[in-house]
């Protein structure tokens, strides 16, 4: 569990709470934005492992979020390997959620819930990718589970909710044109408060992407989807899309 808070200008770490394989770290000086880098000394996930993540920012606090590499799902004979994100923004707060993408090995079982809850007036950058397989090394996730259910709420109302389940021959459903198309990488990009003016820009970067993406902006809200052939090319448009919308990379990004 980490929570932060606002002192003079300054965002500082106000709680902090390890246990198991996760840690979190802070580098860089003190500033108005604090950057913490979630480290998962396991080195990755297997069926069993159970992973809670909670992040508090505190009143008029600033926090970007990342991880020190892409997350590893690797093969599960049984049991999912289960992630809780909890992450809450409280008035005034801003918090930049952008981990590396998380990599599916064959045979991979992952079920995860993100659920996030922000004040009247806070700000929310969200990023979430999923790549399955290193098709650099030549793998393939002929088979496996994902299920991802995310739920975001202002104020107590939801604004946003959606689930994704992925079962059985995931190769075969990827290479299908309403799921992937026969991409292997995807990747969500939410911010709050959003608008048209963003959405504009991402679809301004068509012509240099590598994969596909589109973006639609409503009630407040722009949401970007992304499809690449590979991790490569997805995090190539990744990053094309958070310059756009003047979204600062953490420094393990680069």
């Amino acid at each position: 569990m980490l929570a932060v808070k606002a002192s003079d200008g300054i965002t500082r770490r106000d709680r902090l709470r390890e246990e198991g394989p996760l840690r979190v770290r802070c580098p860089g000086p003190p500033s108005r934005e604090l950057e913490a880098v979630i480290v998962n000394t396991a080195g990755g996930l297997a069926g069993g492992d159970r992973l809670e993540i909670e992040v508090l920012v505190q009143r008029g606090a600033r926090l970007v979020v990342t991880t020190v590499a892409a997350e590893k799902i690797y093969r599960s004979l049984d049991a999912d390997a289960v992630v809780d994100t909890h992450l809450k923004v409280g008035p005034g707060g801003a918090l930049a959620w952008l981990p590396q993408e998380s990599i599916l090995f064959d045979q991979a079982r992952l079920a995860r819930a993100i659920d996030i809850e922000l004040a009247d007036d806070a700000r929310l950058v969200f990023v979430e990718a999923l790549v399955f397989g290193r098709s650099g090394m030549g793998e393939i996730v002929h088979r496996g589970r994902l299920r991802d259910h995310w739920r975001i709420r202002r104020s107590g109302n939801i604004v946003h909710a959606e689930a994704m389940r992925l079962d059985g021959e995931i190769a075969a459903k990827l290479k299908q044109p309403a799921v992937a198309n026969g991409g292997l990488a995807v990747a969500t990009v939410l911010i709050l408060p959003g608008d048209e003016m963003m959405a504009t820009a991402v679809r301004a970067l068509r012509p240099i992407f590598h994969g596909e993406a589109a973006a639609s902006a409503w009630k407040g809200m722009l949401a970007a989807r992304l499809c690449a052939a590979d991790g490569g090319s997805l995090r190539h448009d990744l990053v094309a899309i958070l310059a756009a919308v003047g979204v600062p990379l953490p420094r393990l990004w680069n």
